[in-house]
């Protein structure tokens, strides 16, 4: 029995810390994006690789642009149902395509957008613009659907509403698949470690500049958590409605009860069932 149990809690001790991980490197990305707003693209000879909803501009190889290209509309496509958006008539088509960038090298990438030695991507929102380069790590099935993410979700709330940053985070990484499946484990560590911020706490973070690595660490981990138990237990059309109201200027509090009005009247409520869940499904059982 003592084994069983040993074997579980180290099992979940190694995914937590891929998780940590994994968080980090996103909070890096997260800072590019909001800090390097305005980039210049410094190229003639662009070629064009075009979908549906996004162009990718490349020059050289074709081959990882035509990934991009590939996984962008899946993206797309998941995200919009997985968030319950309805999108309209000729949402991200024609001249409204978001635009892709994929430098051929680093170099190229850091040069034509001001990034950092550590940055392997950037998005303006409000341009609906992305910048990689060739085979970055982890673009494909992290920075991609993360910023994608991103862009549609803004495309519904918008830019003036009252919509915290945990929850706009919190639904970027939820599309992140690898980052998906470890949040339950993620928040278990947050409890196990008493670390948990309450959700009012959290609500009202809408600068991580300041934080430590800690606390940013401990946001991004139970951000995704958050937005995990809220699809999974209530479903998308739940969640659409709370972003429907946020949008429209009601606090979180307001939304929540209108939203979920017969199972969580506030954001108190919220954190008590969610640390609930989270200990019920990841407490080691006895063997």
């Amino acid at each position: 029995m003592t084994k069983g149990v040993t074997k579980v809690k180290r099992l979940k001790s190694l995914k937590v810390k891929k998780l940590t991980f994994i968080i980090c490197v996103t909070f890096v990305t997260f800072i590019a994006c909001v800090t390097f707003k305005t980039f210049f693209v410094y190229a003639d000879d662009w070629k064009e690789e075009k979908g549906d909803h996004f162009i990718v501009y490349y020059q050289g190889d074709q081959k990882f642009p035509k990934d991009v290209s590939r996984q962008s509309e899946v993206y797309y496509n998941q995200i919009a149902n997985d968030i319950g958006y309805p999108r309209y008539s000729n949402f991200w088509q024609w001249d409204n395509r978001v635009k892709i960038y994929v430098y051929p090298s680093k170099t190229e990438f850091q040069k034509a957008s001001n990034q950092p030695e550590w940055s392997n991507g950037m998005a303006d929102y409000t341009a609906k613009r992305i910048l990689t380069y060739s085979w970055s790590k982890g673009f494909l099935d992290g920075l991609l659907p993360h910023e994608i993410t991103h862009l549609v979700f803004r495309d519904f709330v918008g830019f003036k509403g009252q919509v915290p940053l945990w929850i706009d985070e919190g639904v970027a990484q939820w599309e992140e698949p690898k980052k998906r499946a470890m949040a339950g484990a993620a928040a278990y560590y947050l409890i196990q470690q008493q670390k948990v911020i309450p959700v009012g706490d959290l609500t009202v973070m809408n600068n991580l500049r300041n934080k430590s690595d800690e606390e940013v660490q401990s946001f991004y981990m139970q951000s995704v958590s958050l937005i995990d138990y809220l699809i999974k237990n209530y479903g998308a059309q739940s969640f659409t409605a709370l972003c429907r109201q946020l949008r429209d200027g009601k606090k979180l509090n307001e939304a929540l009860s209108f939203s979920y009005s017969t199972v969580i009247k506030d954001i108190d409520q919220l954190q008590d069932k969610w640390m609930r869940s989270v200990m019920e499904e990841f407490r080691p059982k006895a063997e």
